[in-house]
């Protein structure tokens, strides 16, 4: 049984955006890490020709927008920006599965030129889902300033997919990728993606069971690896989606248990096993990701400054204490610093409480509504923007310049070792240090607060 277009993307997308898939030609989807300027490129493509929604079942947003180019109309979805398609939250799952099911004719996979390496991980990644990808290579002025060069042909050669150089704000430089994107959909070029070589005894599990899926019909032939992979990882997830979207049951399948634990019982013998195995295919992704980034990209004498500070701030040795010292700072700043303009807040606020006191008892008003309006709203609302509104003024636009600096991505990588230990990654540590904040504060300031009605 086959899939076709309308029944694989039609539960994937919101019913606004649905009837725009049904009107276009071809469905395009934008993928890439986040702040790659992968929405950019959408906007200046898409131009007010856009519509936003909420995934189904999902809180997180959805965009898609039409463009014309040579006649044929085009929908672009901009799936939620990702590092990685092997994670578990929700932007993620919503990334993957949009690649993996929503059947666009193409993926745009627009990456950072100033740190292809990194990127790259998510390019291999979305290989093993589709074989239609083309590979923007967005942010070459800020390589340029870097003094890094790729040569964006021989990337090509070595992914074996289009490769188009992009500079996102300036709409000219997106022609060519419009021209890429049309030329694969028509199937004037045909991408042939290069497939990550992972150790010898995985491999020899996935040629051992991919016999196996191939009898499943309703399967495209470029899914089958990556099936093999999820059934190997034993992720109950994907593979439920999978059963579901193709209409398969593999609990069923006795061949494929059977090859199944084979392949365990060679893999055990190689000491992989479910706790390691994940490790295992990330260490070739990204032994791979560095081999073709270093024989892309050329970087001049003097201006790699960038890649050395990268080592020492995440570093084993001197990641951690640094971190510390940062963080040690913007809590001071936030948490002691606040205390002046807070406090200063609270005198105009008490001053203006005195005037409406005088005001309340000039107009003779009942003592029940003085208080409950002073007393009660004014007076709580007042307290609540002197205490919170100073820390977060100083804390947000610390950690804004330390996200433009490209330092919170470093500290989400020294903390996400730490952070997996309770089911959690390395980005949470934002949140993680607002509440930590919110805390202090709030219990710093509990018994001014509780008292506070008694001072008049």
């Amino acid at each position: 049984m086959g899939l076709t277009k309308s029944s694989s993307v039609s539960h994937l997308l919101s019913s606004e955006i649905q009837k725009l898939e049904n009107a276009c030609n071809y469905t395009i989807a934008i993928a890439g890490n986040p702040n790659v300027g992968k929405s950019t490129i959408f906007n200046h493509l898409t131009g007010m020709n856009q519509h936003t929604g909420n995934w189904p079942g999902k809180t997180v947003t959805n965009a898609a927008g039409t463009y014309e180019y040579k006649q044929d109309h085009f929908l672009l979805v901009d799936i939620p920006g990702t590092y990685s398609l092997m994670s578990h939250s929700e932007e993620e799952k919503i990334a993957r599965n949009y690649i993996c099911f929503g059947n666009p004719d193409v993926t745009v996979i627009v990456v950072d030129s100033t740190c292809l390496e990194r990127n790259l991980n998510l390019v291999f990644q979305t290989f093993e889902i589709t074989d239609r990808v083309i590979v923007c290579v967005n942010l070459l002025d800020e390589a340029k300033k870097k003094g890094i060069s790729i040569d964006l042909k021989k990337l090509s050669d070595l992914l074996g997919v289009p490769v188009i150089g992009t500079n996102a704000r300036k709409k000219k430089t997106l022609t060519a990728l419009m021209e890429c994107v049309y030329q694969v959909c028509h199937k004037e070029i045909l991408p042939s993606p290069k497939k990550i070589n992972y150790l010898p005894v995985i491999e020899n599990s996935i040629h051992l069971m991919i016999p196996s899926i191939q009898k499943y019909d309703s399967i495209p032939s470029y899914l089958h690896r990556f099936i093999c992979l999820k059934l190997l990882e034993k992720e109950e997830t994907i593979l439920h989606s999978i059963s579901s979207n193709f209409h398969v049951n593999f609990k069923e399948n006795e061949l494929l248990k059977q090859k199944l634990d084979e392949s365990y019982c060679l893999m055990k013998k190689n000491d992989i096993n479910e706790s390691n195995f994940r490790n295992k295919l990330i260490s070739s992704i990204i032994l791979e990701a560095e081999n073709i980034s270093n024989q892309t990209c050329s970087y001049k004498k003097g201006k790699n400054f960038t890649f050395k500070i990268d080592k020492v701030l995440t570093s084993k040795k001197f990641g951690i204490p640094i971190m510390l010292l940062f963080l040690g700072i913007i809590f001071w700043l936030t948490i002691i610093g606040a205390n002046y303009p807070s406090s200063l807040l609270s005198q105009f606020f008490a001053w203006i409480q005195e005037k409406l006191i005088i005001g309340a008892k000039a107009i003779s008003m009942p003592n029940w509504l003085s208080d409950l309006l002073i007393f009660g709203m004014y007076q709580t609302v007042t307290w609540v923007i002197a205490v919170m509104l100073p820390p977060m003024a100083i804390f947000f636009p610390l950690f804004t310049l330390l996200e433009d600096l490209g330092y919170l991505p470093r500290i989400a990588f020294n903390l996400d070792h730490y952070f997996k230990k309770a089911c959690s990654s390395g980005k949470q540590a934002l949140t993680m240090c607002m509440v930590v904040i919110k805390w202090y504060r709030k219990n710093s300031r509990r018994e001014e607060f509780l008292f506070y009605p008694f001072y008049y």
